[in-house]
């Protein structure tokens, strides 16, 4: 089987597991910088060029596309969709998990457990929109941030009422969300491939951090998951339509509550944490599951 890797990063560690697994199970994987893809749209012949030559032979297209090139990538996804390759993820669904509200707003259409969450437009509002998630500390969150960047906890309605204004001030996107103490600074990451959790880890934040990420300077350890946080990472991962995803949660007192479904997870901490071949399992998911034409919008979306 031929399998494309759509990342901008051949070194990084997902992409470099993701041909590695794919290899070990006797496949070729090849990696794609999307933003270098153009494409050819005829409803007869569509076709995606890469680097001079028209892009053939692929049974499958493992998408990792980061959130700085959310439009572009999920253009050129939804094209190898219109030439019947299989998609990890589709396009409708990596679109539908990058806007944050949205799929907020679906989830909590679903019933999934969320934390109490405010969006708002008119300056009018502040003070309204601080009494809604129940005051300070709470957690002001741009919707276009990642990585724990955009993310800010006001721990005085005073403070709160400067970081919305300062947001408002540069034309910015955010939401107000309530600060769920009792998760002290820790998340749990689920990773969910087809129906099931493969793997999960609590991330900490780093002393004085009450942001969670790797990437950020916190750590994971390997944890077992309740019935009721297994159950919330799969429906919210269908839910947003990924087959692969990483979804975010937080213990709270009120149950498990989702912060973010992720459609490109990265794959060092989880397996590093875990010791489980996370990387493999999604080549074996694409070995039971990746069938030509087979993608519920076709390019639609």
């Amino acid at each position: 089987m031929k399998i494309a890797v759509l990342s901008r990063g051949p070194k990084l560690y997902s992409t470099q597991r993701l041909v590695e697994a794919a290899e070990q199970r006797g496949h070729e994987a090849v990696v794609i910088d999307p933003l270098r893809c153009y494409v050819d749209i005829t409803s007869h012949d569509p076709a995606i060029h890469y680097k001079g030559q028209e892009l053939s032979g692929f049974a499958a297209v493992i998408p990792r596309i980061g959130a700085s090139i959310t439009f572009y990538g999920t253009a050129i996804v939804r094209q190898f969709e219109m030439t019947g390759v299989f998609p990890v993820n589709e396009s409708v669904a990596i679109s539908r998990s990058r806007d944050k509200l949205r799929s907020l707003q679906l989830l909590a259409r679903k019933g999934i457990g969320l934390p109490v969450t405010g969006f708002a437009h008119s300056t009018h509002y502040t003070s309204e929109l601080i009494e809604l998630v129940g005051g300070a500390p709470l957690v002001v969150k741009l919707l276009e941030g990642t990585q724990g960047i955009g993310v800010v906890l006001c721990e005085t309605r005073k403070a709160a009422e400067s970081v919305i204004e300062a947001f408002r001030g540069l034309n910015a996107q955010f939401v107000v969300q309530e600060f769920i103490k009792e998760a002290k600074g820790a998340d749990i990451r689920a990773f969910v491939i087809g129906d099931k959790v493969v793997a999960a880890m609590m991330r900490k934040g780093r002393e004085g951090e009450f942001r969670s990420n790797l990437h950020r300077g916190g750590t994971a350890t390997i944890i077992r998951l309740t019935p009721e946080e297994r159950s919330t990472a799969v429906r919210s991962a269908s839910i947003m339509g990924l087959n692969v995803a990483g979804v975010d949660i937080l213990r709270s007192r009120h149950g498990p509550v989702v912060m973010e479904v992720n459609s490109s997870p990265g794959l060092r901490g989880i397996e590093s944490a875990t010791g489980i071949d996370v990387a493999g399992m999604v080549i074996e998911f694409i070995e039971k599951n990746g069938k030509e034409g087979k993608t519920r919008t076709r390019g639609r979306g």
